[in-house]
């Protein structure tokens, strides 16, 4: 080991040489990383798990500032979660649809505690903490419900706490920076503005009214567990724009960057003078590396989507697991039986096991479609002048159902071949065979995961007793449909007259209406986050039993 590495190592303190190098630093030291850059790449991923590190380094091996003492920027935030989580969570969504992207879509929901400050990646594990230490010094007095009033002006829309509960919060940021300067020796400055959460920012002054209604629809009472977390981002890159890859990409020269689907690009817009139209210049998030590529594999992704988040305090829990073992504690210490637990404890209490209790989505992807064997051109391989169907290979389905626009919106919205069925229910008969039970099934309204569906119920012998939920929501990205519009679908009572056993009375979270054509990725990710939510949200649940959602 080196001189330098040597030294680097003798300042990580003695509290951490005994937690730290032996979980973490220990394995990435014994597969030859030094100590610089293991300890780089630990801070650089949250010290979740040495494999994670492992993982990091071996994607920056080209980095060429690998070596560089450039440490993280960390910040401590507010964030909501639960009831009060999910309404801001739909104000972002709805808020963006309806009058397009501001800045406060950069960052999730949150109420900043402090500035950004550096921290050498030795001396992370201090920061962790100092979080707990402020934590649980603060949490007896932290406000089980924090008062937000909404507070709008041309250019803002947001929450402000009130005073009271604002100055435990103000203390409990004030504590952190008082311990991170002990633990780490690092300066701290917290936030010294009027606690806000921000809703909207920098947004068109017409836009005021739809934001201002939309924010009235937020109940800021409602449930919700506030957890301080601390975040780190990469200092180097802080006022770049950064792009999310949305196809692969290999290099057709030197000086081009290899792209991944989800793939994170900085970029610099004050250098892009140099590159071709079409074409910018980055630095990849994954690997380190710099170099070209095609814009258009790409889209705007938010600040904080690369960020890492490296560890929490959940005020509430905490409360509650002391209060209860302090309680509990007393009891035995005089003798007597605990306290009988009051109803709304035990509801509380199967509140939480409720939420905890293991929920499974079986998420199943179509069979094989035909056009994915004869290729676009198929409906007019199988089809005669005067728009009527035969089968001219053994692979394509025997019969198409009947659409009242007739044939050709096949085209786009095509069934599975004969193999397609096969697999269907050979996926059947394996769920049958693995005794998971099934207790609802959605499905996209594409004809090949309606039919997907059919068969597997089919061979689960649970075709008349389930009835398909079709739901819209888990439809494709509909950016890789080639039309400018979403192909148009079959109808739920076509689907029932071509004998598919759907559900007449369910009520989707996403109309097939509101299906937008040429969506973006985020509008995409979102729209299955609300969808799956939704689906999770419907009872019964019970215990293992899954929930089957043919996708695509």
């Amino acid at each position: 080991m080196a001189a330098g590495e040597t030294q680097l190592y003798a300042k990580v303190s003695n509290k951490l040489k005994v937690r730290s190098p032996s979980l973490l630093l220990e394995p990435l030291l014994g597969m030859g990383f030094p100590v610089h850059t293991a300890l780089k790449a630990l801070a650089a991923t949250g010290r979740k798990t040495a494999e994670e590190a492992s993982d990091w380094l071996r994607c920056h091996r080209n980095d060429p500032s690998l070596d560089d003492p450039i440490p993280q920027e960390y910040a401590l935030f507010l964030c909501p979660t639960g009831s009060l989580l999910e309404q801001l969570q739909e104000f972002w969504r709805e808020s963006k649809r309806q009058c397009t992207k501001n800045r406060a879509h950069e960052i999730f929901p949150h109420i900043t505690l402090c500035d950004f400050f550096t921290c050498e990646d030795h001396k992370v594990e201090c920061l962790y903490e100092a979080l707990k230490r402020a934590g649980d010094r603060i949490r007896g007095s932290f406000p089980l419900v924090v008062p937000l009033a909404l507070h709008s002006s041309i250019s803002y829309l947001g929450f402000f706490v009130s005073d009271s509960p604002a100055d435990v919060i103000r203390e409990f940021a004030t504590t952190f920076a008082m311990e991170v300067a002990v633990l780490a020796d690092c300066t701290v400055k917290p936030c010294a503005k009027q606690l806000h959460l921000t809703l909207a920012h920098k947004f068109y002054p017409h836009h005021q009214r739809t934001l201002e209604q939309l924010a009235r629809a937020i109940h800021p009472g409602h449930s919700c567990q506030w957890t301080a977390v601390l975040y780190s981002r990469d200092m180097r890159f802080v006022h770049y724009q950064t792009l999310r890859a949305l196809f692969q990409y290999k290099p057709q020269n030197e000086d081009e960057l290899t792209l991944s689907p989800g793939d994170y690009i900085f970029v610099d817009p004050s250098q892009q003078e140099e590159t071709s139209e079409g074409w910018v210049i980055g630095t990849s998030q994954r690997t380190g590396c710099r170099g070209f590529l095609p814009e258009n594999y790409t889209e705007q992704a938010n600040e904080s989507d690369t960020w890492v988040k490296h560890r929490t305090y959940t005020f509430s829990l905490a409360m509650d697991l002391v209060s209860r073992k302090d309680g509990e504690a007393s009891s035995r210490r005089n003798g007597e039986p605990p306290p009988p637990q009051t109803p709304r404890d035990v509801s509380s209490i199967q509140a939480l096991q409720a939420t905890i209790a293991r929920k499974s989505v079986l998420v199943v992807r179509h069979g094989e479609r035909v056009d994915q064997i004869f290729g676009k051109s198929w409906l007019q391989q199988c089809s005669t002048p005067d728009g009527k169907y035969y089968r001219p290979d053994l692979n394509f389905p025997c019969s198409l159902p009947r659409r009242s626009s007739g044939i050709k919106d096949f085209e786009n919205d095509p069934p599975l071949s004969s193999c397609g069925v096969f697999q269907a229910r050979m996926a059947g008969e394996a769920l049958l065979d693995s005794g998971i039970r099934i207790t609802s099934v959605f499905t996209s309204p594409a004809l090949r995961c309606v039919q997907t569906a059919k068969h597997i119920l089919e061979e689960l012998k649970l075709e008349k007793k389930f009835k398909i939920r079709v739901e819209p929501g888990i439809f494709e990205w509909t950016k890789w449909e080639s039309g400018k519009t979403t192909p148009t679908l079959m109808t739920l009572d076509e689907l029932q007259e071509a004998g598919f056993n759907v559900s007449m009375d369910y009520r989707p979270a996403f109309p097939l209406a509101s299906l937008m054509p040429a969506e973006s990725y985020d509008e995409y990710v979102n729209r299955c986050a609300v969808s799956v939510g939704w689906i999770t949200s419907i009872r019964p649940w019970d215990g293992n039993i899954a929930h089957l959602s043919p996708c695509g």
